[in-house]
């Protein structure tokens, strides 16, 4: 199953691209909304390897995933590897910039289900796309709209 939403930034490149790789700001993030966020890596730098083991309650059960940062290309893309119980998923951010102020990201995940239960989940996740792509655009829109107001923010300082 594959899922595209984009966000528009007004905000250069350059600074939307750094918003999006400061992991720390996003392991505190996730840390605030109730997730256990570990850090399995050795690297410094932000780059291709950086891994985490991220743990999290959904629907109310116990959820556990690793995530891994397999490819960057600086201003232009970054790609995750997420696998979870019974899937692997692949989140694609690609990086646009429209004008010397605004830039755009196109955000792509596709999820992959590894077992039969998994694939009853997608199966059903399907009967209800229209509701989870809006519920994904609505997302990933709240998430652009946040790295705006990070980068004004750091404009006013």
């Amino acid at each position: 199953m594959k899922l595209n939403a984009r966000g528009d930034i007004e905000a250069p490149l350059e600074v939307v691209f750094t918003s999006f790789a400061d992991t720390g700001y996003w392991e505190a993030a996730a840390s605030h909304r109730g997730a256990e966020v570990t850090r399995t890596d050795r690297l410094h730098a932000v780059g291709p390897g950086m891994a985490w083991n991220v743990g999290f309650r959904f629907r109310g059960k116990r959820r556990q995933l690793s995530v891994k940062l397999i490819a960057m290309e600086p201003e232009q893309k970054m790609v995750f590897h997420v696998i979870g119980g019974s899937f692997d998923a692949f989140v694609t951010l690609d990086f646009m910039e429209l004008s010397a102020r605004h830039s755009r990201v196109n955000v792509a995940t596709e999820v992959k289900p590894r077992n039969l239960a998994a694939r009853v989940f997608i199966q059903s996740m399907r009967l209800a796309r229209s509701k989870l792509e809006r519920r994904y655009e609505t997302r990933i829109g709240t998430l652009c709209h946040e790295v705006e107001e990070r980068s004004r923010s750091r404009a006013g300082r």
